[in-house]
């Protein structure tokens, strides 16, 4: 065979098989929509105190089965309004977790059974955390009140 025939066959060989892996990949896109249906999904994230929009949040979502959170998902950006939406959430349990600089991560369980559902999650501002190296004025205030024994005489004898 010549150089340029057996170029040819190859050529066709690979035209065959793309165009064969195309419409196999396209029968199976098209059978997972008809056989579970699916959901717009579409959020809104905000700030708590003011409710102004939180821009380039991440939500992330990620499928639940048998209480359990299924290796992969899904991240969307929020956009200047603090708005964003996917088309094609197949119906379930569904863990939803928004996450944005400055802001407190956001985690919840959804129960997807509609086809258009919307949410809005109110971001926190972190909280300061709690340290014993700190005066808590209202703990000794406490203290104070609780102690109704009479205050120890510095003169006793140990018994």
């Amino acid at each position: 065979m010549s150089y340029m025939k057996m170029a040819r066959i190859t050529t066709w060989t690979i035209a065959a098989l793309l165009s064969t892996f195309a419409l196999l990949g396209e029968a199976h896109a098209q059978r997972d929509k008809n056989e579970e249906p699916t959901a717009v999904l579409n959020f809104i994230v905000v700030k708590e105190d003011n409710g102004k929009p939180v821009r380039n949040a991440a939500v992330i979502m990620h499928p639940v089965t048998h209480g359990k959170q299924e290796r992969g998902g899904l991240e969307l950006k929020t956009d200047a309004d603090g708005k964003t939406s996917f088309d094609g959430i197949p119906y379930g349990k569904l863990r939803v977790q928004v996450l944005a600089s400055g802001f407190q991560t956001f985690g919840e369980d959804y129960d997807i059974g509609q086809a258009k559902m919307e949410f809005t999650v109110r971001l926190k501002r972190p909280q300061g955390q709690y340290s014993i190296y700190q005066d808590h004025p209202e703990e000794k205030k406490e203290e104070k009140k609780d102690d109704k024994s009479p205050p120890a005489d510095p003169n006793a004898k140990p018994q």
